[in-house]
């Protein structure tokens, strides 16, 4: 029979038969195009692992007739004298590239900090510069105020000698 016809006996879709072949892992014999060809006894393990599958069986749980079911067994790996080595030499590497990578950064702290102390003391000499520039600044503003105080009473001394003058000039003092 072929898959169509296997299908329509089982009540699937095609697909669904050649699903079950592959998950099953069934030797099937195949026609000049390559299809299903299946016999009386492929037929019959289809049909038990349609009723599994009804029954609630999952389909990886699938437990098929005349086949036992494989265990995966991972044979154990026998220690490795050069693979020691290699991963004794990855770790030295690793520990050195840590090592290193901590000077750097270290490195990097200490140039930072004698920048910051740079800086630290440049602002100290700006603010001493801006303090003397204001110390400056007042100095040459009391002098201006003092000049200016001096100007004006000199200006008042005139007035009042020139108002005496016309006053004397009226009575002829």
């Amino acid at each position: 029979m072929n898959t169509s016809a296997v299908a329509k006996l089982l009540g699937v879709s095609p697909s669904t038969i050649q699903r079950w072949v592959k998950q099953a892992n069934l030797q099937m014999e195949r026609t000049e195009l390559g299809h299903y060809q299946f016999s009386e006894e492929s037929i019959e393990i289809l049909k038990d692992i349609k009723d599994q599958l009804n029954k609630g069986v999952l389909l990886q749980d699938l437990k098929i007739k005349g086949r036992k079911h494989r265990k995966a067994t991972i044979p154990a790996v026998k220690p490795d004298i050069a693979l020691d080595k290699l991963i004794e030499r990855m770790e030295d590497f690793e520990n050195r590239l840590n090592r290193k990578a901590d000077e750097v950064v270290s490195y990097q702290i200490l140039q930072h900090r004698r920048e910051i102390e740079d800086l630290q003391n440049e602002v100290a000499r700006l603010k001493e510069v801006i303090t003397s520039m204001e110390e400056a600044a007042a100095q040459q503003e009391q002098v201006a105020k003092e000049e200016q105080l001096q100007s004006i009473a000199p200006v008042s001394s005139l007035r009042k000698f020139r108002k005496r003058n016309i006053i004397s000039s009226f009575f002829g003092f």
